[in-house]
């Protein structure tokens, strides 16, 4: 590749991991090992509340009065839309059956699981979409048990717009606690809960990794790293409308890399020079993130050509993919390693962070590779099942037999011996597979 670097990262988010495997340990042993009082005292102490844990129905309905009306429509207007697109996500799986040879039917089931967990962030800012995200394909999935959790606020609670997303969007449990905590609460079934089968959403290093040491024990979305955004722009993108977009996606963290991927070298030195000034416009806290994630971790990347470009994105992997350029099937047909997708100026990885449908849930640090975002799928369980007449069973317990012998397998092909012997009396059969 002939690729050259505008702008290169000094830093990565593995630059950050410091102790936070040895800290999430010493929390999960603990709680696990104490109960409700272990995760109360560390909901004291990290938290600092000493509220209710599990929220009322009088709590609940105190916390959605608070919410501006205005603000509730446009809730329910995200909400309907994440449900809509989620119910035709798990419309695309189907239960059937196959006769895969004559008497031998088998058929797929999709089974959703009990209990899920969804974790929600409310510490620097709150993030109801991601109650939108989590509770709403959890409950169009169909699992019967659902948990929104999220950090309180000293002496306040969880944020009355977040209940409410949790609360409309069909959680069977509001939980004020955060971090390592609350994501242990909901996984060893503390406070009265059902164990979670599936822990989703997203949170800050710490939840990140307690889900990355209790999976196996409960399913998880996905790990996840620093959110991430790359876009791809051509000679026709307007310059303002890239920086903003790339501002808009330095300000989740200080770790939150962003990338501008393009063949026009004018477009990529244009972009350089207003994103100072943007990150400077925004409020203090945004400002400081911004900062950061853009002097530390943004790149800006230009290519030779569509496809140059087009194979730097793959490489990537991005979890957000922003592309502004001509010919826009094109792209969509030639990229192929992504978390979502937004192609044309016309829309923008906010609109599928908060209100547009797709969930913001996403693979981060390249996992985009190998898995997609939280869907109805995650909370599901694709299993198969299979049943047969006695005639039916004859060629595959032949087969069965031979195969088992030859992998040194004797108890497995004994299994399929005895089937033989019991329908087939008065058969013979050749049950070592040599010639």
């Amino acid at each position: 590749m002939s690729r050259e670097y505008l702008k290169k990262a000094t830093l990565t988010p593995k630059s950050d991991a410091g102790e936070t495997k040895k800290i999430v340990r010493a929390i999960l042993d603990e709680i696990e090992a104490g109960g409700d009082d272990a995760a109360l005292a560390y909901a004291r102490k990290f938290d600092n509340y000493e509220g209710e844990i599990l929220l009322s129905q009088d709590a609940i309905d105190a916390a959605i009065a608070q919410v501006p009306e205005k603000l509730k429509h446009d809730i329910d207007f995200a909400h309907a839309n994440v449900k809509r697109f989620a119910e035709a996500q798990r419309d695309t799986v189907a239960n059937f059956e196959i006769e895969v040879v004559p008497g031998l039917i088998a058929g797929q089931k999709a089974i959703p699981v009990h209990a899920a967990g969804c974790y929600v962030p409310g510490g620097r800012y709150s993030h109801i979409a991601s109650a939108i995200m989590t509770v709403t394909t959890a409950k169009v999935a169909g699992c019967k048990h659902i948990v929104a959790c999220s950090p309180p606020r000293p002496d306040v609670g969880i944020a009355p717009a977040i209940v409410y997303a949790a609360h409309v969007c069909g959680a069977d449990k509001i939980m004020a606690m955060g971090g390592v905590q609350g994501v242990a609460a909901m996984t060893f079934g503390l406070f009265g809960l059902p164990k979670a089968n599936i822990l989703v959403g997203p949170g800050n290093q710490f939840v990140a990794e307690a889900k990355r040491m209790l999976f196996g024990r409960v399913g998880i979305d996905m790990i996840a790293g620093p959110t991430d955004s790359l876009i791809l722009a051509d000679a026709s993108a307007d310059p303002m409308v890239v920086a903003v977009d790339l501002v808009g996606q330095a300000e989740h963290g200080y770790n939150s890399p962003v990338w501008l991927v393009t063949d026009d070298r004018a477009l990529a030195e244009k972009v350089m020079e207003l994103v100072p000034g943007l990150i400077d416009d925004l409020p203090d806290v945004n400002r400081e993130n911004a900062t950061a994630a853009w002097r530390d971790y943004a790149e800006v990347i230009v290519c030779a050509d569509r496809e140059e470009m087009a194979a730097t994105s793959d490489e990537y992997a991005p979890e957000h993919l922003t592309v502004q350029a001509e010919d826009l099937d094109w792209w969509l047909e030639r990229l192929s390693c992504y978390g979502s997708l937004f192609l044309g100026e016309e829309t923008t990885v906010a609109f599928g962070d908060k209100a547009s449908g797709t969930n913001h849930v996403l693979p981060t640090s390249g996992a985009a590779n190998y898995t997609g975002g939280l869907s109805v799928h995650k909370y599901m369980k694709i299993v198969t099942w299979q049943r047969s007449t006695r005639e039916g069973s004859k060629p595959v317990a032949l087969a069965t037999a031979r195969i088992s012998r030859l992998e040194g397998m004797e108890g497995h092909a004994r299994t399929a011996d005895i089937r033989l012997r019991k329908y087939f009396p008065d058969q013979e059969f050749d049950l070592t597979g040599n010639d």
